[in-house]
């Protein structure tokens, strides 16, 4: 992938750069010059995202867990602070966790970023959303979510590390931003993690039917991980605080994702309908105006383009 925004930072942190957005992060900071220390307990990373950057020597890898205190050595001037498993797969699987990095490794992160007078940029999502009543998503609407439902625990956990990072900023003066990431995809992703691109690719690479959940009209806006990437580095270069929604404003329902990768994939599995999971958003659709007009940023990678890549990866990885 090609960086286009400037070198300005020597030393980032990188928590859960072992994930899949996160190991983009370090391979993207590492060809702009910019040393990386990634640092993940590999709850729901893989070491295989980021065996080709160990033999960069501006690399560093870190095995820890956000949610206890963390020493990275020398000062970072960027922490990105992605640590949180972040499909249904794993924060259903992983529920205390999911919501002990989104708080504990959420003010670990600040603290690193604090005493080393970093810019920090927390991740956060369109989840924060919920089951949104305002279409598209501007950064204003405040959401629609369940608090006690089954996706509660990583909704709320990104909710509470938004408003914790709004609060550092405010008492202690950190330099800091939130990016709200709508549906990423790309290599990397894991077949089996819940989420619709990957899923829908695995099934039809296999042959089975392909899972559509509901009667398959729900939206979602997908962007591929080269164009999030280089919106979350603008962000994190501008100085802004946030939040601003990184993500592609082009909806697709399932029912067609699904039968858009069929075709892609050359595969003759059938679609298949079950049921829809609770507190599923029937609509995800982002307002980038903000990123546009202060970042100069949005998607340029075509779905069909992303998709074809997409795919081109799970069949090489088809054995991993």
């Amino acid at each position: 992938m090609t960086t286009s925004f400037p070198t300005r930072w020597r030393h980032a942190v990188v928590t859960g750069g072992a994930g899949f957005v996160g190991s983009h992060l370090c391979a993207a900071l590492l060809d702009a010059g910019t040393a990386v220390t990634c640092v993940d307990d590999f709850s729901t990373g893989r070491r295989s995202n980021v065996s080709p950057l160990m033999d960069d020597p501006g690399f560093t890898l870190l095995e820890a867990n956000v949610s206890e205190p963390f020493s990275v050595g020398r000062p970072p001037d960027l922490v990105l602070h992605f640590a949180s498993p972040a499909s249904p797969a794993d924060y259903l699987r992983l529920p205390l966790h999911t919501l002990e990095v989104g708080s504990l490794g959420t003010r670990n992160a600040l603290a690193l970023a604090r005493t080393s007078e970093a810019r920090f940029v927390l991740a956060s999502t369109s989840e924060v959303y919920g089951d949104p009543q305002e279409h598209p998503q501007s950064e204003r609407y405040w959401g629609h979510v369940n608090p006690v439902g089954p996706r509660s625990v990583y909704d709320e956990a990104k909710r509470f590390g938004e408003a914790l990072t709004t609060a550092e900023s405010s008492e202690h003066g950190t330099d800091t931003a939130i990016v709200r990431l709508f549906n990423t995809y790309g290599p990397r992703m894991r077949g089996y993690d819940g989420r619709a691109v990957p899923t829908f690719v695995r099934q039809a690479l296999d042959g089975a039917p392909l899972t559509v959940t509901g009667d398959g009209l729900q939206t979602r806006s997908l962007c591929y991980v080269d164009d999030t990437v280089r919106g979350i580095l603008a962000a994190a270069a501008h100085g802004m605080r946030g939040p601003v929604n990184l993500g592609n404003p082009t909806e697709i329902t399932m029912l067609d994702l699904a039968r858009w990768i069929v075709e892609l994939t050359g595969s003759r599995s059938e679609i298949r309908f079950i049921e829809r999971p609770t507190d599923d958003p029937a609509v995800r659709c982002p307002d980038i105006t903000l990123a546009r007009d202060k970042l100069q940023w949005e998607p340029t990678v075509q779905a069909e383009e992303g998709l074809r890549r997409t795919i081109a990866w799970f069949r090489a990885h088809q054995d991993d």
